[in-house]
């Protein structure tokens, strides 16, 4: 996933307890990096442009899908993973400080914005079985409705859209 490159899977842990995932452990952890940068429904959620802030990211994802919002886990799995890529490519490709985070969700849809001070475009590439990297947009493009980017006076806000059930 975009942002994890160079990070060491745990050690010292049997593999029976590396593998092991707890919900209510992830919701805890998910819950204070909502208090801690605040809701990305509300407003824009600023996050320093570092490889970590992919998780952080990924979690505030995951409580908004998942809890707030009450989508499938199979939807959250999605804009988990497309949060992944785009904070991936503001983080790896901006040299930007900070992006931003904003999520919303309208009758049949959710979209969610990752906005930077960059004005270069993402590019989709075409991608070869064996290459290991490029394919966060082809991600993007495969499992959301539609993508795209809007330029701003001072960066851009690249998002992506995915229609939802009402309920």
């Amino acid at each position: 996933m975009a942002g994890l490159e160079g990070m060491e899977q745990p050690r010292g842990q049997s593999r029976a307890t590396a593998a092991r995932w707890s919900p209510a452990v992830e919701d805890e952890r998910a819950l204070k990096v909502l208090e801690l940068f605040g809701d990305p429904t509300d407003a824009e959620v600023r996050l320093p442009s570092r490889p970590e802030s992919a998780a952080s990211a990924r979690r505030l994802a995951q409580v908004v899908v998942l809890r707030q919002w009450g989508l499938s886990p199979k939807m959250t799995e999605d804009v988990v993973l497309l949060v992944s890529e785009l904070v991936g490519n503001a983080v790896r490709h901006t040299g930007a400080r900070a992006f931003g985070l904003r999520m919303r969700k309208r009758r049949g849809w959710i979209r969610v914005e990752v906005r930077d001070p960059s004005r270069g475009l993402p590019c989709l590439m075409p991608v070869q079985e064996m290459d290991i990297s490029g394919r966060g947009l082809m991600l993007v493009d495969k499992l959301s409705d539609r993508w795209g980017v809007d330029l701003l006076p001072r960066g851009k806000t690249t998002w992506f859209e995915m229609r939802v059930a009402d309920r």
